[in-house]
């Protein structure tokens, strides 16, 4: 079966109050899109398409991956018009249609959400959840023998309809490309002007096709739509990499105030204490100890590294058993030897410095080298050793 994905990254987020496209705003270092996209690309599908409108050319500097490429929705005339702009990128197949606003989506969720759709030999599937917080969401519709009969937009359904119907549409579907020609038996609402995707679900239900949803943990498919909701899934999304990295044998003493990014990687034993921000592509090793208030930036730290309180490490690498800080600085481009000491208020920059080596307080080295070169190659670090001219 060849998979296609279609990821929905057009609109105008008038609630973010931003210049910038809502797409991109971050979540945990990364655009929110590009979470969406890394978690369909496990998936392998043939080709996924971004329908972009709002910041299309901002979207489409910041954006990129293998296999990805971008259709333009001239008028932002809703998600089943969003589609339509997509559907000539699509052959024969599946289609997999998702929200680029929903950065909490997983490849385990939607890897279950295939199988199922195909098991079932669906026509159309979608995901839904319950969740009496949430408003927004279109409700889903079900006849008495609970069969999806159609999902009517929150804010054209009746109270007594809200009442009735409290399972949510979660804006991901599995379709078949070959129903996507419904696509032009869709009607635009006289309210908004737009053409509504959901549409398609009552389409096909009348038609006879197989349609089916199917229920989900709510906060995969929590949407964002403002700063509050930005927040919201942030602090879902960072909760869940620090308890995934407690279940592999490290240690938050207070993980609330902990951040620690998708993209990062942290050993056994490595004890991470409050105010602590590891970001990017960072590694941390083994029986480290990183103190309050450190940031660590793109940087690798070796085993038994100890950053001490308030330091900020920014694309460096760290050998082994070495101690750095209080309030020290390593600017990008440092390469520090094994059991080496960084001590108080020192800032390094563009600097190697060999194993052992002592800058123990109030102390500026830029463009340095300091020890043995053979000693720092030693470390396997030659392909960022920078040598002062």
């Amino acid at each position: 079966m060849n998979l296609y994905a279609v990821i929905l990254a057009a609109g105008l987020g008038k609630r973010m109050k931003s210049d910038t496209p809502k797409v991109l705003h971050e979540v945990l270092g990364r655009p929110m899109l590009q979470h969406v996209i890394d978690a369909v690309k496990q998936l392998k599908p043939v080709k996924s398409v971004v329908v972009i409108g709002n910041g299309a050319e901002q979207v489409k500097e910041k954006i990129g991956g293998e296999g990805l490429s971008f259709v333009l929705q001239k008028k932002l005339l809703g998600t089943g018009d969003a589609v339509a702009a997509a559907r000539d990128q699509l052959k024969t197949g599946t289609a997999l249609i998702l929200n680029g606003d929903g950065p909490l989506i997983t490849t385990q969720t939607l890897k279950t959400f295939l199988s199922r759709h195909k098991r079932n030999k669906n026509t159309l599937s979608f995901l839904s959840f319950t969740d009496d917080s949430l408003s927004g969401y279109g409700r889903v519709f079900r006849d008495a023998s609970g069969r999806v009969t159609e999902i009517v937009e929150d804010k054209h359904a009746s109270d007594k309809e809200k009442r009735t119907f409290n399972e949510l549409n979660g804006g991901v579907y599995l379709i078949e490309t070959k129903a996507l020609r419904h696509l032009a038996d869709i009607k635009r609402n006289s309210a908004s002007g737009e053409y509504y995707l959901t549409d398609l679900v009552g389409i096909l239900s009348r038609s006879g096709s197989r349609v089916d949803a199917y229920n989900c943990p709510p906060e995969d498919i929590r949407g964002v739509n403002s700063r509050q909701e930005l927040f919201e899934v942030s602090d879902i999304l960072r909760k869940r990499i620090i308890w995934g990295w407690m279940d592999r044998g490290v240690t938050f003493i207070n993980p609330h105030t902990t951040v620690v990014h998708t993209t990062a990687s942290i050993g056994k034993d490595t004890i991470l204490y409050p105010n602590t921000i590891v970001e990017g592509t960072t590694s941390i090793g083994r029986n480290c100890v990183i103190h309050a208030g450190a940031r660590i930036a793109d940087s690798f730290l070796g085993n038994e590294v100890t950053v001490k309180d308030s330091t900020l490490i920014e694309k460096s690498r760290i050998g082994k058993g070495t101690s750095v800080g209080p309030f020290a600085h390593l600017r990008p481009e440092s390469i520090i030897g094994k059991n080496a000491k960084i001590g108080n208020f020192v800032e390094i920059k563009k600097s190697n410095l060999g194993d052992g080596t002592k800058a123990s307080h109030l102390s500026y080295l830029g463009d340095a080298q300091v020890g043995s070169f053979e000693q720092i190659l030693s470390q396997g670090y030659s392909s960022a050793v920078i040598l002062s001219s």
